[in-house]
């Protein structure tokens, strides 16, 4: 980790048109010429900000989507220039100044690599956000990134900042644009800040309070390219942190990106483990997340936070192990900003997870059902099949190239049996008779939604009373469903029609 001022030099800060230096809200946007990808949430408010302050907005947008002609709409009645279809977005009109594009964007998308021979800056809407925080007083971002859990450290994070007092929201890749929480009419305390790698790799100049990487392992390398250049981009998460890098002791990539970062002197690295916490770490002693970072004495002494056992939020049952890590780095990141063990424990106790997210459905008959469609990875799915003694796994959909083997490899022990569904479920299908050939399949033939209900039904005759029927596809859910929530929601209802009919 090294300690640095808060960027002497750095090439984001190259004002644009001459003397412009486009780094507050108050900065001159007025007459640049902007060209916006992308009409999806991130892609309409940075569009809007930026007609707002006098920009010259073009937007190019790939789909007309009922969404996207009504924002469409909106922005031409602002004065935006709008075009659909892929013929215009090949190079950037002559005279843009600045591009700013949407996360899901490659870097090598034939516009980017146009942009970048042209010297034209691109951003994300999270940098643009950034630069268009007020001159004084604008709220500090407390940053979450990770291939799992993210989304669930980052409302966590903010149920505690609430707790506290403060008037702070989740946002970012949460699903609320940062432009909307910076911009907002009556000013956030502090912001609670998701960021992806997508978001990250468009980003340039984010000076987090404090930031955290949960755990890094291989996902979107269709995206990134490599492994390499995913993990690095995970790694920014850190660049330019003031006061604290939260990194998870039992995942030693994290605390080598915290190694590997140029961060404001004095910011310091804190540890959070499952296990006992050595001074500069928050853990677990005895049911107790404990915190032995923040404390005056914290080579003898530790402050309780909270118990294990207030992270009730999933019906009682108890938690995760996983669920419990991101317990401890949303409590870190709070702690780090000043938050009160009274807050931290007030805010985990009432936070609510969030829909699709190891939800228990129902228990009926001695078997648990447990949505966790968020678990669109092989990572994801292997905490999440680790939380249980005994799964009838429901699996499948898009891989997307990821090597389900070592996740089958791990979870074999666990297994009741097995219900595939999805586009690519072969793959796992060859898997487990590589690794667990006694372990009773389900092959589901069918991509029409409609599979989800004979998906339940096949898991419904091989679990045992005190089983877990788990819903952790380790895949993306774009060949059946509009979403892993739509995948969830078609589980959860299947779920409730079959035991409401005494099936189950």
């Amino acid at each position: 980790m090294t300690s640095g001022g808060l960027w002497a030099v750095d090439p984001a800060y190259e004002p644009l048109e001459g003397a412009r230096d486009l780094t507050h809200e108050g900065a001159d946007w007025s007459g640049l010429s902007i060209v916006v990808m992308g009409l999806g949430l991130s892609g309409f408010a940075a569009a809007d900000a930026l007609l707002e302050r006098g920009s010259d907005v073009t937007v190019l947008a790939r789909d007309r989507t009922p969404a996207a002609l009504e924002r469409a709409k909106v922005l031409e009645v602002l004065g935006a220039q709008v075009h659909f279809g892929e013929e215009h977005q090949r190079t950037p009109p002559e005279g843009t100044h600045l591009v700013v594009t949407s996360p899901g964007i490659p870097p090598r998308h034939p516009f980017m690599v146009a942009a970048t021979a042209a010297g034209v800056p691109v951003w994300g809407e999270v940098e643009l956000a950034w630069r268009m925080r007020a001159r004084a007083g604008a709220a500090p971002w407390l940053t979450i990134t990770g291939t799992n859990g993210k989304t669930t450290a980052v409302t966590m994070l903010e149920s505690i900042l609430r707790a506290a007092g403060l008037r702070a929201v989740a946002a970012g890749n949460v699903g609320r644009p940062l432009l909307e929480a910076v911009l907002h009419p009556e000013p956030y305390d502090v912001l609670a800040v998701e960021l992806s790698t997508f978001q990250l790799h468009w980003s340039r100049s984010i000076s987090a309070y404090a930031s955290c990487c949960l755990n890094v392992a291989p996902d979107h390398l269709d995206w990134h390219g490599s492994y390499d250049e995913y993990r690095r981009m995970k790694g920014k998460i850190y660049q330019r942190t003031q006061i604290a890098c939260i990194y998870n002791v039992d995942d030693p990539t994290t605390e080598h990106l915290v190694e590997d970062a140029e961060v404001v002197e004095g910011a310091r690295a804190i540890g959070f483990t499952l296990g006992i916490p050595a001074p500069s770490m928050l853990g677990l002693v005895d049911g107790v997340l404990a915190d032995r970072a923040f404390v005056e004495n914290r080579s003898s002494s530790a402050a309780e936070l909270a118990q294990v056992a207030d992270l009730t939020g999933h019906g009682g049952a108890d938690p995760a192990a996983h669920y419990v890590a991101d317990a401890l780095a949303a409590a870190a990141l709070a702690r780090a900003y000043g938050v009160a063990p009274s807050a931290v424990r007030d805010g985990l106790r009432a936070y609510v997870p969030q829909p699709h997210r190891a939800a228990t459905v129902l228990t009926h008959n001695q078997i648990r059902w447990v949505d966790d469609s968020k678990a669109t990875n092989a990572p994801a799915a292997q905490a999440s099949l680790s939380a249980y003694d005994h799964v009838v796994w429901i699996a499948g959909g898009q891989l997307k190239g990821a090597d389900v083997d070592p996740l089958v490899a791990a979870v074999v022990g666990r297994l009741r049996g097995a219900v595939l569904v999805g586009v690519d479920r072969a793959e796992i299908a060859t898997a487990l008779r590589r690794h667990a050939p006694d372990i009773p399949l389900v092959d589901i033939d069918s991509t029409e939604t409609g599979a989800m209900r004979e998906a339940v039904q096949a898991a419904a005759a091989l679990a045992q009373p005190g089983d877990v029927v788990l819903l952790a596809p380790a895949a993306a859910s774009l060949d059946m469903f509009d979403s892993y929530g739509a995948r969830g929601d078609a589980f959860a209802q299947a779920v409730r029609e079959m035991t409401a009919d005494g099936d189950a």
